[in-house]
């Protein structure tokens, strides 16, 4: 891939569990000199968001697993499944390390064992690297160093971070559940916060968020008005308006958050 002299989130999908007009939200965090996957959607469909991202595999050496969801770690899978086959072809250099939470990373494993072939699950512990990471933990990956915490969610064990890129600026991720007020100095005051909004808050009764443990445009907007952060990122969303989706859900949050407000569509890059 290009190198970029600027620090970008390249949004490769948006959507929520289900989405079949958009893919499951995962992106890159990338500085000038590290790329980091975030969780990789659910399925193969993650190939072709890279291919059409125009990012190759074999840049990619580092993915944080945010839980086990399969909307969110089937994805990877197929990763790794992809690096190992370049890893054996002579194609890859390095090291590819999956970050997550112990059950997040148990899946992972399970699964790939269980349906990939023995000469890619081979380099599971070599050249194919599982690093569990527990609440409060600090990692550098590359020039991005990251805060992790457990999100206290109310579904399914979920880790989220605060990152700190080279320059500076400040990035917290959510994963997709709501926010839990135990982890506000995670949060708070950061450039960047990314966080689901599931539907738009007038939308409530038709997608019923609050039974999905999800919450809604007009939440991420006090949430982030609340925590004084500058930007504010929101996807895992429906996808049944994708057409209106940008306008509509910019101005119910904008309700509440006078900052800058990101609906990035699948494929979009944001410069940060």
């Amino acid at each position: 891939m290009e190198r970029q002299d600027r620090n970008q989130i390249i949004m490769l999908g948006t959507g929520y569990a289900t989405a079949t007009h958009c893919y499951n939200t995962c992106f890159i965090l990338k500085t000038p000199d590290t790329m980091l996957l975030v969780d990789a959607g659910g399925g193969n469909g993650i190939l072709n968001q890279l291919e059409e991202a125009k990012i190759n595999l074999s840049d990619i050496h580092s993915l944080f697993i945010t839980h086990a969801h399969t909307d969110h770690i089937l994805g990877v899978v197929w990763v790794v499944r992809m690096i190992a086959s370049l890893i054996k072809s002579g194609k890859y250099n390095g090291t590819f390390t999956v970050y997550g939470h112990e059950k997040a990373l148990k899946v992972l494993e399970w699964i790939c064992r269980m349906t990939l072939p023995a000469k890619f699950t081979s380099l599971i512990g070599t050249s194919v690297l599982l690093h569990e990471v527990k609440d409060k933990d600090e990692l550098s990956i590359g020039d991005i160093k990251l805060q992790c915490f457990d999100i206290l969610a109310t579904k399914e064990k979920q880790f989220g971070f605060r990152a700190l890129l080279p320059d500076g600026t400040t990035l917290a991720c959510l994963g997709d559940e709501p926010y839990n007020e135990k982890n506000k100095h995670y949060v708070e005051n950061a450039d960047w916060l990314l966080c689901e909004a599931f539907c738009l808050y007038k939308d409530r009764d038709i997608f019923k968020p609050y039974e999905k443990h999800h919450s809604t445009a007009l939440e991420a907007g006090a949430l982030a008005d609340k925590l004084n952060v500058k930007n504010l990122l929101v996807y895992h969303t429906e996808d049944k308006s994708l057409a209106t989706r940008k306008a509509n859900y910019t101005e119910e949050a904008a309700q509440n958050f006078k900052g800058n407000i990101f609906v990035p569509y699948d494929l979009e890059t944001i410069n940060i």
